[in-house]
């Protein structure tokens, strides 16, 4: 007997009362999640701080971003669940008073797979789309964050009932069980590696999946770029949450006639983000476990740390590091990075650079650094990546109305806001018909003019 059978099939006869499907029941339930994080705001903070995300400013940015999310929700909610004319339909078919109606339904139950990286952000903010959708949803922790889990253990059974919204902690053993139960969809985020799992199990009950996955997320700094501006923002990204966010830089690409320049300037840039001795920043994060420092240790090599490259296993510390110069077949281009490591290489041909990067997996992000037009528009337009910024990095995952997602090896689908309403709810084509209309050209007996009629009315 699967473990968790019982709580999905008590989520599954509640969605199949059709409650969860009214306006009212949603914004209860997104209240609900609000007055959560309100009313234990400092809590949350505490135990993010504990997990690793040491600095107080992500510790602040996970709960206002989660209530943000929350509130944009709410005041649009009514209008994304409002049914949709669809226009134009066959000329015949309109003049005779038909209508195209597009409805959006609810999947069902939802399973949400939370990552490490995101305590709250990447683990409420797609039950946030999936309550707003109309669905009931079982959230699977992290076992890397274990006091966020267990604050979101003891506190939703007392803001949420079980067959709207219940958390389940555990690791392998635990995904493997829910993995196993016909869930109408699933919404993973983490590693490529696991999203397999995940898309593998999925396919045996035909559950849809939204994966959000990752990869190494290039950056290219071109001869046009404002270097002081463009360093500053690429060593703020790498090292922003300790590195360990899906949309970091992964690498950058600096033409050759300013790349010294620019490692001069991103080395500034850490001193005056986080001080000689960042160690002692209250705005760096540590590392999620000891085994990802180790990991980060194995991929550096120390002949090339321009800047940084001193860590502490027990206490999670990796310092900010620069390494330069790298060349494509060094090993930390081998996998996504994943901490507060930028690998710098220098190019002369971005005709070259884009060949490169083309024959990686499609990353989740990219970013450009130029003053060239014309040079903008062509690598947006030859370089696939999940979503990115021109002259910035990672904002853009900030903002509610653009769809987050990635391509290829860095995920299927997208959601935030609006964009995760839609992909959350099954798009239900309706044909409305008036009483006394029929279209007989498609009832027998045919003759000619009928038979070439069939196609006739179909057209705009």
């Amino acid at each position: 007997m699967n473990p968790f059978a019982e709580i999905f099939g008590k989520q599954l006869a509640y969605f199949n009362t059709d409650v969860t499907k009214s306006y009212e029941w949603r914004i209860d339930q997104l209240d609900r999640m609000a007055r959560m994080l309100s009313e234990n705001e400092k809590s949350f903070q505490e135990a993010i701080g504990k997990d690793f995300k040491t600095s107080f400013a992500e510790q602040l940015f996970e709960t206002s971003g989660t209530l943000g999310s929350i509130q944009n929700t709410k005041a649009q909610l009514r209008s994304w669940m409002e049914p949709v004319e669809i226009t134009p339909i066959p000329k015949f078919l309109a003049e005779n008073g038909y209508k195209g109606m597009v409805y959006r339904e609810p999947f069902g139950v939802i399973l949400v797979i939370g990552p490490s990286n995101g305590p709250l952000l990447l683990s409420l903010r797609p039950v946030i789309n999936a309550i707003a959708a109309g669905n009931p949803v079982i959230l699977k922790t992290s076992e890397s964050l274990p006091y966020s889990g267990r604050l979101l253990l003891d506190l939703i059974p007392k803001y949420f009932e079980d067959s709207s919204f219940t958390v389940i902690p555990g690791g392998r053993q635990e995904i493997t069980d829910l993995l196993q139960l016909p869930f109408s969809y699933i919404f993973f985020t983490g590693s490529s590696k696991v999203g397999k799992v995940v898309m593998k199990a999925a396919a045996e009950n035909l559950t849809p999946v939204l994966l959000e996955l990752g990869g190494q997320n290039p950056v290219i700094v071109d001869e046009t770029a404002d270097v002081k501006d463009a360093a500053k923002k690429v060593a703020w990204g790498a090292t922003a949450w300790g590195g360990q966010w899906c949309t970091s830089p992964g690498y950058v690409c600096v033409h050759e006639s300013i790349a010294e320049e620019f490692i001069a300037e991103a080395k500034q840039a850490l001193i005056d983000m986080y001080g000689t001795e960042p160690r002692n920043s209250p705005d760096l994060s540590r590392i999620v476990t000891t085994n990802a420092v180790s990991r980060l240790a194995e991929l550096v090599d120390p002949d090339k740390v321009v800047a940084g490259g001193d860590y502490d296993v027990e206490s999670r510390y990796f310092a900010p590091t620069i390494v330069y110069p790298v060349s494509w077949d060094d090993k930390i281009m081998e996998d996504e990075v994943f901490g507060p490591v930028l690998p710098v290489i220098v190019y002369s041909d971005i005709i070259e650079v884009v060949k490169k990067i083309k024959s990686m997996p499609k990353p989740l992000s990219a970013y450009i650094f130029s003053t060239n037009e014309k040079q903008i528009a062509s690598l947006l337009n030859s370089i696939s990546f999940g979503g990115g910024c021109v002259n910035e990095v990672n904002i853009y995952l900030y903002i509610e109305t653009l769809p987050f997602g990635g391509v290829g090896a860095s995920g299927i689908g997208s959601y935030y806001g609006k964009w995760g309403f839609d992909t959350l709810t099954h798009p239900k084509s309706v044909l409305m018909s008036p009483a006394d209309k029929e279209i007989s050209h498609l009832i027998p007996p045919y003759d000619q003019q009928k038979i070439e009629g069939l196609g006739n009315w179909l057209y705009y």
